[in-house]
This record gives C-alpha cells, sequence and structure tokens, in this order.
C-alpha cells in the first residue's frame, strides 16, 4: 500500500492553520481528518518563478476613491468592550472590482502617539484563517472574548502599545472578506494572495493617507510564512518598478512560520522525538523510508505506517502547545467566568466564534455578511483548493537581506505544529555566518527566550514557554519582541532588563 505524496503532509498537518488543536471537539476531528488523508500537492519544486510578483497595473482601474470611507469605517465600540482612548477603524477595501472581491481589514490605532508610530501589518495563515478570530480576538488585539460570547476584556499586552496594528482577512473566502464570483474561491493560492493583499494596502492607503510615508512592517505566523514575504516580495517589485517608494516597507516578522518545507517537515518529526511524544524508533523509520525533498513522490507503505503512527500517538495533545490544556465544553456560559490575558482560556476560539457571529457585533464594525455566503468562521471552509504554494521562501529572506530590510523570525518553544527545531533547520539551509551568538534574552529578570543574528542582519528568537501563537501564551513576552523588532534594538540580555 502506498501513500499519497508525503510532500503535502505537513502543510495538510496544519492546513487551515485553524489551532483546532485548542479544542476537544468538532475542529480537532476535523484538523485531524485533514491530517490522516492528506490530499495531494502539486510539485511545486525549488520554481522560483513562483516568486514573481503579480503584474499588476496600479493605475485607476484597481486604485479606487476612497472619499470618506476613512470616516464611514470609524468603529464608535466593540459591543461589550471596556473603554478606551485609541481609534478604531473596520471595513473593506475592494481589491477587484469587476469581480466584486473585497477584503475586511480592522484597524487598533496605537495607544498613544499613533501620529508618530509605525504602521503594522498583521497576517494569520491556513491558507484559510481568519486574522481577526486569531491575530485580533486571541493573540496581540487590544480585546479578548469573555466565556459569554457577549462581553469583552482589555488585553494589557496588545501590539497597538507598540504600533499602528492592521489586521487583514485574506483570501477572499477567509472571515468577513468575500468574492461576488464565487468561482473565485476555488482559484485562490499564494499568488493572487499576494497580489490583492498589495491592492488592499495601497487602496488602505488611499483610505488613510496619514500612513503613507509612515515605517512599515508586515507580521504573521505559520503559513503567513508564505504570506508575508510574498507581499513584501510585491512591494518592493512595484517600489522598484515605479521608481519611488508607494509603500515604505522597512521589515517583516514571522513566527512558527512555514518556509522550507523540506526541513519544516523534518523538524516536525524529530521534534515529536526529543519531547517524549512518539518513541525515537518511529522517527528513525521515518527518516529511513520517508522522502521529504520536494520532489518527492509517493512514499512506500512503510513510510505510510510509521507517519501515521506518529499522528496516532499525538492524537490526544494540543499539538499547537504540547503542554496546553485542552478545551473540554464548546458552549459559551451564562455569566462570564475570571478570565487573565496571563492565563490563557483553550476554550477561546468557540467565544470568538459566539462574539463575531452576533449580528449586533457586525453591525458595530462593518462587516457586510449579506454578501457572504456563510456564516462567519475562523478558517474558512469554502477555500477547498489551493493552486500554488512554492516549496520554499527561503530566496525571498536573502532577496530581503540584499534590500536592507530588517528580518526577524520568531518560535515558540511548545509549538509540535511548526515547532523551533524546524526552524533552526530551515534557517540552517541558508548557511549565513553567525554575527551575534546564541544567548538568553530577558525580561521581568527571567528568560524570555534565545537569541541569534546572522549576517545580513537576520534576527532569530525563541520565546520560552509559547505556542504556536506566541502572543496567545506569553503575551508580555510578544510584547517585548515586536517592541524590540520596531525599535530595531536587541533583545534585553541581562535579567536588569
Amino acid at each position: 500500500m502506498e501513500s499519497k505524496p508525503f510532500c503535502w503532509v505537513l502543510l495538510a498537518f496544519f492546513i487551515l492553520s485553524c489551532f483546532v488543536g485548542q479544542t476537544h471537539g468538532r475542529m480537532k476531528e476535523q484538523g485531524l481528518n485533514h491530517l490522516y488523508k492528506a490530499i495531494s500537492k502539486p510539485n511545486f519544486g525549488l520554481d522560483t518563478s513562483l516568486f514573481q510578483a503579480a503584474n499588476l497595473v496600479v493605475d485607476q482601474t484597481n486604485v479606487l476613491p476612497q472619499q470618506g470611507l476613512k470616516e464611514r469605517d470609524w468603529i464608535k465600540a466593540w459591543p461589550g468592550q471596556p473603554p478606551v482612548k485609541f481609534s478604531q477603524y473596520g471595513g473593506y477595501v475592494t481589491v477587484n472590482k469587476v469581480a466584486g472581491r473585497a477584503l475586511y481589514y480592522y484597524l487598533a490605532e496605537a495607544q498613544q502617539y499613533k501620529d508618530t508610530l509605525p504602521l503594522l501589518l498583521w497576517l494569520n495563515g491556513g491558507p484559510g484563517c481568519s486574522s481577526l478570530a486569531y491575530g485580533a480576538m486571541q493573540e496581540l488585539g487590544p480585546f479578548r472574548v469573555l466565556s459569554d460570547g457577549k462581553t469583552l476584556f482589555k488585553n494589557n499586552f496588545s501590539w497597538n502599545y507598540a504600533a499602528n496594528v492592521l489586521f487583514l482577512e485574506s483570501p477572499a473566502g477567509v472571515g468577513y472578506s468575500y468574492s461576488n464570483t464565487t468561482s473565485d474561491y476555488d482559484k485562490m493560492g499564494d499568488r493572487i494572495t499576494a497580489a490583492d493583499n498589495y491592492l488592499f494596502l495601497v487602496n488602505w492607503l488611499e483610505r488613510f493617507p496619514e500612513y503613507k510615508n509612515r515605517p512599515f512592517y508586515i507580521s504573521g505566523e505559520s503559513y503567513a510564512g508564505h504570506y508575508v514575504p510574498q507581499l513584501a516580495h510585491t512591494i518592493l517589485h512595484h517600489n522598484k518598478k515605479a521608481n519611488k517608494t508607494i509603500i515604505n516597507l522597512k521589515g517583516i516578522i514571522i513566527g512558527n512560520a512555514l518556509i522550507n518545507d523540506e526541513t519544516d517537515e523534518r523538524g516536525m518529526y524529530d521534534y515529536f522525538a526529543t519531547h517524549a511524544l512518539v518513541p525515537d524508533r518511529l522517527v528513525s523509520q521515518i527518516q529511513k523510508y520517508c522522502d521529504f525533498s520536494p520532489k518527492a513522490g509517493n512514499q512506500s507503505s512503510e513510510c505510510y505506517a510509521a507517519t501515521n503512527a506518529v499522528y496516532l500517538n499525538i492524537g490526544n495533545i494540543n499539538i499547537y502547545n504540547i503542554y496546553a490544556p485542552l478545551c473540554f465544553s464548546t458552549n459559551v456560559t451564562a455569566r462570564p467566568k475570571k478570565a487573565s490575558i496571563l492565563n490563557f482560556d483553550p476554550c477561546s476560539n468557540y467565544y470568538v466564534h459566539a462574539y463575531l457571529n452576533r449580528p449586533d457585533v457586525q453591525a458595530a464594525i462593518h462587516a457586510n455578511v449579506t454578501k457572504l455566503t456563510h456564516d462567519w468562521e475562523s478558517c474558512s471552509y469554502i477555500i477547498s483548493n489551493w493552486l500554488d504554494s512554492p516549496s520554499t521562501i527561503l530566496p525571498l529572506l536573502q532577496e530581503f537581506m540584499a534590500n536592507g530590510l530588517r528580518v526577524w523570525v520568531f518560535s515558540g518553544d511548545t509549538d509540535g505544529r511548526i515547532p523551533v527545531t524546524s526552524t533552526k533547520y530551515s534557517l540552517d539551509k541558508l548557511k549565513l555566518h553567525v554575527k551575534t551568538n546564541w544567548h538568553p534574552w530577558f525580561l521581568m529578570g527571567e528568560v524570555g527566550g534565545y537569541t541569534e543574528v546572522y549576517e545580513g542582519d537576520l534576527t532569530f528568537v525563541t520565546v520560552r514557554d509559547a505556542g504556536h501563537q506566541v502572543p496567545s501564551f506569553q503575551p508580555a513576552r510578544g510584547l517585548s519582541l515586536i517592541k524590540h523588532f520596531l525599535d530595531g534594538t536587541p533583545l534585553p540580555n541581562t535579567k536588569r532588563s
């Protein structure tokens, strides 16, 4: 018996990156079903033509009038939110007028100094997961949802203490984003996502012209290891093509990110073995019988048996944080439970799902769900076909370093989905000389993680005791990380910091 092509296993393993491992119910079962059935991935190999920026003509046909739309997008308040002193906006930006394709955004301006702090875009992965569901409402946004699914509480470690933070639901079909041409949902892939995200930014900056010349950074996690670099590549391409700065891109930061299929897969299995999740002999069999290379075809029955045994072993834990508790109830509560930003609730995804499907919430944040063909979901199930996904984005990291962009890669060290071993193996493929040796960094007298800087100023950071969603599990360390990234300063290397 032969398995389906193994080069798709890792991507299928977290294909929706909707963090289904947080739960012990329906979402987890669906996620594991994706894993076991591992659909076939086309052999994209190392074709660097996949990095070519979309041949967009940025003119009046796709840069649409934006007058008055900023004022319309102002969010007076989210239902059930605590009082705040910063401004919030939410709404749609059309990226394809003919198809009727529009992307939903949420902007949380900085708590202070909004006129001088940079603009930071956050993208979640998948492909197909909502940056509103995860980034904004469970990770780095200004609010979290209480267990009643109606009330919000403040995140004192929100990243809008360090920047003006822009969350984007992308591609169309994810979250509140939509297309009036339903066939679009069968044509999604990395290329169209990068093109639409770029057109979103160009139009959004017309709507918010005060950010046009502001330093701009792109951040994200998981499959955003593709989204972030490909968007940055597109921005560089069009800046050079126009011979001017259309978007003032200064750097990127990606966490627990898919960046090189071969090493990401190999590192995942090594992580399972070194963290006592599976016996060493299973990983030895995988190393012996499985071909991780981009050109790999069908695998042997021995490879299939070994990988299937691995997944059976890990099926009862939260693979996105191997030491985190599971959620045992999918229901919201009549009264909100006591909550703490420092103690992440594993059932948060259900609270967010209930909250963002409330009509009063959708009205308040200008989410036009009448154009959607489905209820709001944290991860989209209408995007069933992903057309292109290069096996590596490492050449893009090299391009960014050559162009003087700031590049940071971080890894929560308890994530089993794209673990620290995977990221280390992937960065090793760049064969960069070490500029600043591996050492601990500190926050409030404790080790926050470890860091190393390479030639070209690529910085690698681990975040201690954090899972796949670093700001969820270690919010203070996550905020310290992003502050130092945006400031361009090294993480503190003494306990006194």
